[in-house]
């Protein structure tokens, strides 16, 4: 009884591997061809067509094998298909099945092409029935890992895609994707994961190479190491390192980063950076941890380092993907820091005969600074900007909404210290900027040098400035300009100016109309004292109380820089204080007045002799004393001498024998060589009437 019992279970075993053997050549194709285009479009919930050969196989293993498939897109996307491939193969070991292990010895994919669209809020690759989804997830959406997530066994053989082609378009960029080849290998769920491939994004070629611990470690919340190496001219990335166990996602691990042009790279994300030359290279080594919307580099280990452009930094930075913008958040330590390419400048403009240049009209783009919002610290140990060299400086960098402001501190530079700030806010249609400053004991040549080419003014002392301005342009932001400052200078030197020399030679200067001598470049001014202060109202810089001290004169100044207009108009009155003897060494010029003038553009001023002021004194004096009673010639000589300091004279010397001395009075010397010739015209006259002719 067992033994024909035993015989028909076997002879039942044998008639179904034969059935299952035999059964896929004798029915007709047609028959699992229909059956499984129609059991495909249900669960797709798209027309699924098998328009070439299918072949089925049960054992050793259950195996499908078909060519030109094609799914069709969703309804208003096109007539062209969602997804086609010229073959597809797929093998599943049967027996595991019986005990929920999914061994998977084949899924090979040969040019398969998928076209993904999204149009509004609508795409064309959600497929299937729409339903509640059943993955846990968090209140802001963020997918949860669980224990439990994968209660089966699988494992991964031979899973290929072979010159695979993708694209994706949007209605306002296609991105494409060709010559995909990848390859996934995994023995079992709590195996190790394993994926390689290569591709060309958009033309440019990239390589894949990625370790997961574990499937099952992964989804079920638990530690597994994580690998990923991305390879190609646009970033070379690697990443080594765990993905921590936890409900939410996240990583931490050793990262290294080369980007050899950040405007390439963005570029080819679809977001392109304005024109310059700054943001090429990038490159970063150290630690990363983080999550979906979060990352946080630390190069502060050993072996850490940033790298933008030729900035080099230690430190640590955070971003944060959650906001309308990234925001960026860290304290770096910068050896050497030229932010001079990353300071937004109009182009260069024709300079003028003295080089010069006019202020640009073009203009003024702040868009970069709505790529980022940013919180940052730092410590440079030199910092330049344009020409200006700081060091040992310590900054505070708040960007927000476009708004960029930096707060410098600390900062040291041409043997002083002081704090600085700039503003520059690009929210609104037209930009504005304030700079703000407080310098104490610095060199004044050095740093007038570096910040406004200026060469001529030696010494140390304060600077203060706090300026406002706003404008779309250069040419706009300088007419614009308000704002105040004032500055003390000691112990120095004014360049191209011999004040002491030219109050000797007045007196030839204004006989023959003509700068005295005393001027040029290799003349100089020392000082004990240089102060002043100035206000600035659209673009006009005033100045009513400039004050030089020095051991032998004494110089006011007062006047207009207009710098929006590149012009100026200045005056100075240089006045001996101490003893200092005219040209032929016969007179104390001590009191004597030089009123100069400075006057015209920036490319091309004049210094002379204000012979406004001079001719104003001179008509005064001389009405007042005809109105008291003077002879006119008389009151114009005491005129000349009050309008210079150098006083006046009741009248000529003379020696007792009937002729007069030449006059010692410089005043009276230059009324006669100005009124000479109406002199001896007089005499002429007294004589013929002595004669009685």
């Amino acid at each position: 009884m067992l033994r024909r019992l035993f015989s028909f279970f076997l002879l039942l075993l044998v008639a179904v591997v034969l059935a299952a053997i035999i059964l896929p050549f004798v029915i007709p194709e047609t028959v699992y061809r229909d059956q499984a285009q129609q059991a495909a479009s249900e669960n797709l919930g798209r027309e699924v067509t098998l328009a070439g050969e299918v072949s089925l196989r049960i054992l050793p293993r259950v195996q499908i094998e078909a060519h030109n498939v094609t799914i069709a897109n969703a309804e208003g996307f096109g007539e062209a298909p969602f997804a086609e491939m010229e073959e597809m193969r797929v093998g599943v070991q049967l027996w595991p099945l019986l005990s929920r292990n999914v061994v998977i010895e084949e899924f090979v994919l040969i040019e398969p092409t998928i076209r993904l669209e999204q149009r509004g809020n609508r795409n064309n690759w959600t497929l299937g029935r729409a339903e509640p989804s059943a993955a846990p997830v968090t209140a802001s959406g963020e997918w949860l890992r669980q224990p439990g997530a994968l209660p089966f066994e699988a494992s991964l053989g031979d899973i290929r895609i072979v010159d695979g082609f993708i694209s994706y378009a949007d209605g306002s960029q296609t991105r494409e994707i060709d010559g995909l080849d990848l390859t996934i290998h995994m023995p079992g769920l709590d195996e190790p994961l394993e994926i390689e491939g290569e591709l060309s994004a958009d033309g440019e070629a990239m390589t894949l190479a990625a370790r997961l611990g574990s499937l099952r470690g992964f989804f079920e919340g638990e530690e597994v190491d994580a690998r990923l190496d991305l390879g190609g001219d646009l970033i070379d990335l690697g990443f080594d390192g765990v993905i921590p166990a936890g409900e939410t996602l996240r990583y931490d691990g050793r990262l290294s980063v080369e980007i050899p042009s950040i405007r390439d790279l963005a570029n080819f994300a679809g977001s392109p950076l304005p024109p310059g030359d700054s943001l090429q290279r990038f490159a970063f080594t150290g630690q990363l941890r983080g999550g979906l919307s979060d990352v946080s580099l630390n190069a502060s280990g050993s072996g850490g380092r940033i790298r933008l452009d030729d900035i080099t930094a230690t430190g640590r930075v955070a971003v944060n993907l959650s906001g309308a913008r990234p925001a960026i958040s860290g304290a770096l330590d910068v050896p050497d820091l030229d932010v001079t390419r990353y300071i937004p400048v109009a182009p260069d403009t024709e300079a003028s005969a003295s080089g010069v240049p006019p202020w640009s009209r073009e203009t003024i783009n702040l868009s970069a600074l709505g790529v980022a919002d940013a919180d940052l610290s730092l410590t440079v140990g030199r910092l330049q900007v344009q020409a200006i060299e700081i060091s040992d400086a310590a900054l505070d960098v708040d960007l927000a909404n476009s708004r960029l402001d930096v707060n410098l501190t600390r900062i040291t530079l041409y043997e002083g210290a002081g704090t600085a700030r700039f503003v520059a806010n690009g929210r609104t249609a037209t930009p504005s900027f304030r700079v703000t400053a407080d310098l104490q004991s610095v060199a004044a040549g050095p740093l007038l040098e570096a910040a406004a080419g200026f060469d001529r003014l030696t010494g140390t002392g304060r600077i203060r400035i706090d300026l406002l301005t706003s404008g779309g342009s250069q040419d706009a932001v300088m007419n614009a300009l308000n704002g105040n400052g004032n500055f003390a200078f000691a112990d120095g030197a004014i360049r191209g100016v011999n004040v002491a020399q030219a109050i000797r030679g007045i007196e030839s200067a204004l006989t023959n109309r003509r700068l005295p001598d005393g001027f040029g470049e290799s003349e100089e001014t020392d000082f004990t004292a240089l102060e002043g202060s100035f206000g600035v109202s659209n673009g006009i810089a005033r100045n009513s109380d400039l004050i030089l001290l020095s051991p032998l004169v004494r110089v006011d100044g007062s006047g207009t820089v207009d710098i929006g207009g590149q012009t100026m108009d200045y005056r100075l009155r240089p006045q001996a204080v101490a003893s200092i003897e005219g040209q032929g060494g016969d007179r104390d010029l001590r009191g004597v007045v030089v009123p100069i003038v400075i006057r015209g553009t920036f490319s091309d001023p004049s210094v002379g002799i204000d012979w406004d002021v001079v001719g104003r004194a001179l008509l005064q004096g001389t009405v007042q004393g005809v109105i008291t009673g003077q002879d006119p010639e008389d009151a114009l000589r005491n005129a000349i001498g009050s309008a210079l300091g150098l006083g006046g004279d009741d009248g000529a010397d003379d020696n007792g024998d009937g002729n007069q001395e030449e006059p010692s009075d410089p005043a009276e010397r230059l009324l006669r060589g100005l009124l000479g010739n109406i002199g001896n015209s007089s005499d002429e006259e007294d004589t013929d009437n002595g004669d009685g002719n």
